[in-house]
């Protein structure tokens, strides 16, 4: 008889029961929660950065997240990592809701392995990815990240190209936002750049393709982690859509722009209630708005007094501010808006502001938001680094993307539209639903005076005081061709609208083409000049 069996039934150990499992369960969670420890997170708050929980709890409804894989562990051996097993494995993965609606995510965790990416923090993020895809709703990645684990070799970058694969995917079918809380150096950059809007915060966000060792080690420059890839350098690359001082308020504009957006390509964004009349009277249009086309103004003056409540959001408003693109609201309905802006390069329209347009067109037609477009443009900025640049490719972008949007399409004409930028900008030639001007607006070619210059070159020149005679002439051609109402006597705008009226214009127009309907193309897809 063994010693085992030789011992009274009552000194055998006894199962567990679930009561003993659901306290082990309990204490399994509360090690998930807690994270890697104290000394981890001081050092996280040293930073002046939050941890990753408190970051979710900013960006979901409270009590809303659910999080998938919370005690996954990586599988790797060697060079000690098989000594350090934490759960998680350096991101948060899960769902959870914004003002009531799905919403799914994940998120770094810094303290883990820098937040670092291996095969099995990988695969959390592959599969969230495709629940989100699967489900129909917005995906939100807060990254804060050192980029591949070493550690793990090739098996790390193989798990990027499953999430750039997934974000390619997903492209135009979900919206996909990219939170920057950290860095983001190497080929990790990739994905939030595959996304369609990158947030960053100030001193605590930096992306790279490459860091400044490599870049000191190549090129001798001596260069710091902002001034390469900081948040201000990528708001004024158009790297980064919006930029903020700190995490609260920049997590509270990712709640208010997923207000904005549908969850999904087969949805319309979402109706919020209304108090501001839409057949309110905008008065202050007749002050902000000089009638003389030389002149100067705000044209986001312009879009506050036409939308609800004044409010809207501006993208990229450090990068190309000669263009204005926002999302504002209209009768309670989300639209995008395309403005000149006048009082930067004149409103001109350049490579950088093309691209701006162009994405946003774009990311407006993908989720079933009606475009506004304000013209005020005096052409394309001409000179040779423009034409050396690509303006001719460049600019074809924004024509592309206006050509190929099928949501409704409202123009409206403030002043001058000159030369093939009126065209680019939403012109019925191109297939904007609704064109209207106001009574100040210049439909030509060229400015009056270009033209007369170009006209009666001769002329002028031989006349006994040459300024009189071009004066007559750029009378007589503004008389002719510039006149507010020429455009409209061709049926190239729709009417000649008084601008106190223009907000209730808009709220009809976009009421009455809410249900418009886009043939659907049988090619695989278009060839933009991208």
């Amino acid at each position: 008889m063994t010693a085992t069996e030789d011992r009274p039934a009552l000194l055998q150990p006894l199962p567990p029961t679930m009561q003993d499992r659901v306290l082990d369960l309990a204490r399994r969670r509360a090690e998930v929660l807690a994270g890697p420890g104290e000394r981890a997170t001081d050092a996280q708050r040293a930073r002046r950065k939050l941890t990753v929980r408190e970051r979710l709890d900013l960006l979901f409804d409270e009590g809303s997240f659910v999080e998938l894989e919370s005690m996954r562990r990586h599988r790797a051996t060697g060079f000690g990592m098989e000594d350090r097993r934490p759960p998680t494995d350096g991101v948060v993965t899960g769902w959870g809701t914004i003002d009531g609606r799905a919403v799914f995510a994940y998120a770094h965790d810094f303290r883990i392995f820098g937040g670092s990416l291996g095969e099995a923090h990988a695969q959390k993020i592959h599969k969230v990815m495709d629940l989100a895809e699967a489900a129909g709703a917005p995906l939100i990645s807060l990254n804060d990240g050192a980029g591949a684990r070493i550690q793990e070799g090739v098996t790390a970058l193989a798990g990027y190209g499953g999430i750039f694969r997934r974000n390619v995917h997903a492209s135009g079918t979900i919206p996909q936002i990219s939170v920057m809380l950290g860095p983001c150096a190497g080929g990790a950059a990739y994905s939030p750049a595959l996304t369609d809007f990158v947030f960053m915060v100030r001193d605590i966000s930096q992306m790279f393709i490459t860091g400044p060792d490599v870049v000191q080690a190549v090129t001798g420059e001596q260069i710091s982690h902002d001034a390469l890839g900081g948040a201000d350098v990528h708001g004024g690359t158009g790297v980064a859509t919006f930029v903020y001082d700190d995490e609260v308020t920049c997590l509270a504009d990712v709640r208010y722009l997923v207000s904005m957006l549908p969850a999904h390509s087969d949805e319309m964004p979402p109706v919020a209630g209304c108090a501001d009349d839409v057949e309110r009277s905008c008065d202050r249009l007749l002050e902000l708005v000089p009638a003389d086309p030389a002149k100067l103004y705000d044209v986001c003056d312009v879009i506050a007094e036409v939308v609800d409540d004044g409010e809207f959001l501006e993208l990229h408003d450090s990068w190309a501010a000669n263009v204005v693109c926002a999302l504002a609201r209209i009768d309670g309905h989300v639209v995008g808006i395309v403005a000149n802006q006048p009082k930067v390069l004149a409103g001109v329209l350049d490579i950088p502001a093309s691209e701006k347009a162009a994405r946003f067109v774009q990311t407006c037609d993908a989720f079933n938001i009606p475009l506004v477009t304000l013209v005020d443009v005096p052409g394309f900025l001409p000179g040779r680094d423009q034409e050396h640049g690509g303006i001719i490719r460049h600019g074809a972008k924004l024509l592309y993307a206006y050509c190929a949007a099928t949501v409704p399409r409202v123009q409206v004409i403030l002043r001058k539209a000159y030369g093939g930028a009126y065209i680019v900008m939403d012109s019925r030639s191109i297939g904007c639903d609704l064109s209207f001007a106001w009574p100040t607006n210049e439909i030509a070619v060229m400015g009056a005076e270009g033209a007369a210059n170009v006209i009666f070159r001769r002329e002028i020149l031989a006349a006994d005081d040459p300024a009189a005679a071009r004066a007559a002439r750029t009378a007589e051609y503004r008389s002719e061709l510039v006149h507010p109402y020429y455009a409209a006597e061709r049926g190239l705008v729709d009417d000649v609208i008084d601008p106190r009226e223009t907000r209730t214009v808009l709220a009809r127009s976009l009421a009455v083409l809410r249900t418009k309907q886009a043939p659907v193309s049988c090619r695989k897809h278009g060839n933009p000049p991208i």
